[in-house]
This record gives C-alpha cells, structure tokens and sequence, in this order.
C-alpha cells in the first residue's frame, strides 16, 4: 500500500523537465517536391524512365536528376516533363501544392506534439 494519504494522487510528469525535444523535420526544397510528383505520377502510369524523357525530349539522366531532387528544373522542362505525363504545368504545381500543404501541416503538429508542457501532469 501507498505511504500516500488516502485523497492524494500520485503525479506523473509528462515528459521529463530537460529531456531533449525531437527535431521538427525539416521544410523541403520546391525541387524535392517537384521531383517526388515526377516520379510519383511516372510510377503510377508504370512508365520508365526513357518512356517519359523521349516524349519529354528530355535526356534521361536529366530526367532521373529532376526526379531525386539533384537538379532545379527551367518551367519549359517541367512544363514537358508535365506533358509527357499527361499533366498540365498547373497540374503539376497543384500536386506539388498539395504535398508542401501535406508537409506544413505534419511540421506544425509536430511543433505542437514537442511544445513545453508548461509543468502540466496527469494524476495517476
């Protein structure tokens, strides 16, 4: 039995006073995000790489770099990589809206999740 008096409650911090905050993931770059739709709309029309870079006349090294994130794209490239895909450029730019829209809200719930509890605790 507890040495606790009988109307007290035990008090169980909910994290610990200098316990070190997990790091808020980081905000990505347009030309990872751009890329990750490229490769994302090619995966789901099963097409290859050299499929997509000759409709785009786009080399396919190049198309590959756009893809990883290694290169920043002009908007004639992006708008033919878009073509070859079946996309508009504006289509693209919405998709990849989306996904910095996506990123944004799991960074702002994560902030929340790691914000100080201000000495909060629940009873137990």
């Amino acid at each position: 039995m507890s040495t606790q008096g009988r109307n007290e409650a035990r008090v169980i911090p909910l994290r610990p006073q200098n316990a070190p905050q997990p790091p808020v993931p980081k905000e990505p770059l347009w030309r990872d995000v751009v890329g990750g739709v490229l490769r994302r709309e090619r995966l789901a029309q099963e097409r290859t790489l050299k499929d997509v870079s000759e409709a785009a006349r786009i080399s396919m090294p190049y198309l590959s770099e756009l893809e990883r994130g290694r290169k920043e794209a002009s908007s004639e490239v992006l708008a033919a990589a878009a073509h070859a895909l079946g996309l508009g450029l504006g289509d693209l730019l919405s998709l990849a809206q989306d996904d910095l829209v996506r990123h944004s809200q799991i960074r702002r719930s994560h902030r929340r999740s790691a914000a100080p509890t201000n000495g909060l605790c629940l009873a137990a």
